[in-house]
């Protein structure tokens, strides 16, 4: 593959939120066919001229990108596009939308509450196991640090639909769980204990309709509360 730079056309930054100008202008070379998966970006300072901007600006901006999934930084070889970047569509849309949290919000209750209906058609005794020590763990967290067994929880299921076209929505998933995340600075155990034990007997029901109600008011409960907490800040 030939990783030699290409030349670029992009519009300079010139509003207030910069880093999120700049991950929607390098997006947008993949969006519009300027740029394909697997091709070298500019250098740092070829894309700092291009976009006008600052390098602690646009290195903010490439962290966003790479912890979508749609960039790659190499050592000594430069930034690329990820060669499957193309099969994960939904990360590209996720970083269009950075900015705007009641659409990302919205974006992980459609994927969730269609994987879930599946995954209580599909779920495993294994993987039923693996969700009840999720829960344990929360039962028992100290603190109420217990993130990351929030996130594997969700994370479980959407791999227990065990469909392949889908499995590549997973990661943008988990994006979206870290982002809500990183916004809620007050955890309330005991009501994430309330939902995930409804949602787990729900799928030990093998029983779709509830599973997916379940799911509906956790997910709900998350969106208010998200939303109510960016509105305060």
């Amino acid at each position: 593959m030939d990783h030699s730079p290409k030349k670029i056309t992009v519009g300079t930054v010139t509003r207030n939120t910069l880093s999120k100008q700049v991950v929607e202008n390098i997006t947008q070379l993949l969006i519009s066919g300027q740029m394909k998966p697997g091709d070298k970006l500019p250098t740092e300072m070829e894309l700092m001229e291009i976009l006008n901007v600052s390098r602690p600006v646009l290195r903010e901006a490439l962290s966003s990108l790479e912890s979508l999934g749609i960039i790659t930084r190499k050592t000594r070889e430069g930034t690329f596009f990820n060669n499957k970047v193309s099969s994960h569509p939904f990360s590209a849309m996720l970083a269009l939308a950075s900015d705007n949290l009641q659409a990302m919000i919205e974006a992980r209750m459609a994927l969730e509450l269609g994987l879930i209906t599946i995954a209580a058609e599909k779920i495993c005794d294994e993987d039923l196991e693996r969700l009840k020590q999720t829960i344990d763990v929360i039962e028992s967290s100290k603190d109420n640090n217990y993130w990351g067994a929030d996130i594997e929880f969700h994370r479980i299921i959407a791999l227990s639909a065990n469909n392949p076209v889908v499995e590549g929505l997973i990661d943008s998933l988990i994006v979206t769980l870290l982002k809500t995340n990183s916004i809620v600075k007050v955890r309330e155990r005991q009501r994430t204990l309330e939902h995930h034990i409804a949602i787990y007997n729900a799928l030990v029901k093998r029983d779709p309709f509830e599973a997916f109600h379940q799911m509906f008011l956790h997910l709900d409960y998350v969106r208010q509360k998200v939303l109510n907490t960016e509105t305060s800040n």
